[in-house]
């Protein structure tokens, strides 16, 4: 039997240039634009943020308020259009590729994010994942102001925690299985994930990662960004939050 091999892939700012958070955003208010008045529900626990009164998982679910009072199923129809309309429009073509590669030399195809489960999903089916690591959120019938987090935030160490609960073989991995396979991201934080894999492949990497890399003899990728600059890409999530960037 030959040996079982992963490849895992962060999503923002690894396969698509952009935060999804915002770019969901974005996609909502296009169709409901009176929801841009609910992110003044936000405005507090972002300024907490800022003076770090907030932790990260506290701001990602006050966020989430102009989705306040949806209903479930509208909700699932709306990640379902996002997924289908705009991940094949903004993901890299060269990280697409990645993951083709992988899926032909039938490799288990993981997407791990911090991402919201709700529509997090529904990308890791539209790009064709089999397993969709996310942040998971309580919702019920209808959106709440708040969402609670079923478990936590899923960054850091608690990615790999996360995926070893719902990717079968992983805790069995053998040293073979291992150093054949590989991992995606863009960020620090997922030194855990880049660790996991035998191959690291850093996208658009920040200065000290992208050192960590050299020393570790992972690959950089640099695929063309509809933004040249940090402030260019903060411009994008700004727009994206009032409903004005191209979908």
């Amino acid at each position: 039997m030959p040996a079982r091999s992963f490849a895992f892939f962060d999503l923002d700012h690894t396969l698509l240039p952009f935060d999804t958070q915002a770019l969901f955003c974005n996609f909502v208010l296009k169709r409901e634009p009176w929801r841009v008045m609910l992110h003044a529900l936000f405005v507090p626990v972002a300024l907490a943020r800022a003076c770090r009164l907030a932790s990260t998982a506290t701001a990602k679910r006050a966020f989430l308020s102009y989705l306040r009072g949806m209903p479930r199923e509208r909700l699932a129809q709306y990640a379902h259009e996002f997924a289908e309309i705009c991940v094949p429009k903004w993901a890299y073509p060269s990280l697409r590729a990645e993951v083709l590669r992988h899926k032909h030399q039938h490799r288990v195809l993981v997407l791990n994010t911090a991402s919201p489960d709700f529509y997090a999903h529904e990308i890791a089916h539209a790009l064709g994942f089999d397993y969709c690591i996310a942040t998971r959120f309580e919702i019920g019938q209808t959106f709440p102001g708040m969402p609670r987090l079923v478990v936590g935030n899923n960054k850091h160490e608690a990615k790999i925690v996360a995926m070893e609960a719902v990717v079968p073989g992983l805790t069995e991995m053998t040293e073979q299985e291992r150093s054949n396979s590989w991992s995606y991201s863009d960020s620090a934080a997922d030194l855990p994930l880049l660790e996991y894999a035998g191959y690291g492949v850093l996208v658009h990497p920040s200065r000290s990662l992208a050192a960590i890399g050299r020393q570790r003899g992972w690959s950089i990728l640099h695929p063309q960004r509809p933004y040249r600059t940090k402030m260019g890409d903060m411009l994008r999530v700004v727009l994206q939050m009032f409903g004005l960037h191209p979908e």
